[in-house]
C-alpha cells in the first residue's frame, strides 16, 4: 500500500500569530517546501461526527487575496461535494452564491 505525507510548517511570532507557512508533500513534483499565505484544513472525525478545522493566514496576507482565496475555496468545496455525492442541484445553488460573492467582493476572474 502506498502512503503519502503532507507536512505543514507554521512559523509564529511572539504573539503566536503566523509569520510564515510552508507546505511540502512526498507526492509533489518538487521536494522543496512551498511558501503560502493562507491555509484551510478540515478533517472529519467519524467517532465524534464532527469536523475539526485549522484556518491560518499570515500577517501579510493581502485582503484582496484573502477574498479570492475564500472564493476559490468555496468553488473547490462545491466541486468536491459534487464528486463525492452527485448532488447537482445544490451545487448549482452554491455556484450561484459564489458568483454573487465574487461580485460583492469585487473579485476579478
Amino acid at each position: 500500500m502506498k502512503t503519502a505525507e503532507i507536512k505543514l510548517i507554521v512559523t509564529l511570532d511572539d504573539k503566536n500569530m503566523p509569520e510564515a507557512i510552508t507546505w511540502e508533500s512526498t507526492d509533489a513534483n518538487t521536494k522543496d517546501a512551498v511558501p503560502v499565505k493562507a491555509m484551510n484544513l478540515a478533517v472529519w472525525d467519524h467517532n465524534y461526527k464532527n469536523t475539526m478545522h485549522i484556518n491560518l493566514w499570515t500577517k501579510d496576507m493581502p485582503v484582496d487575496e484573502m477574498k479570492r482565496f475564500f472564493h476559490e475555496t468555496l468553488l473547490t468545496l462545491g466541486d468536491s461535494f459534487l464528486k463525492a455525492t452527485g448532488e447537482k442541484n445544490i451545487i448549482e445553488d452554491l455556484r450561484d452564491y459564489c458568483a454573487h460573492f465574487a461580485e460583492k467582493m469585487e473579485i476579478e476572474r
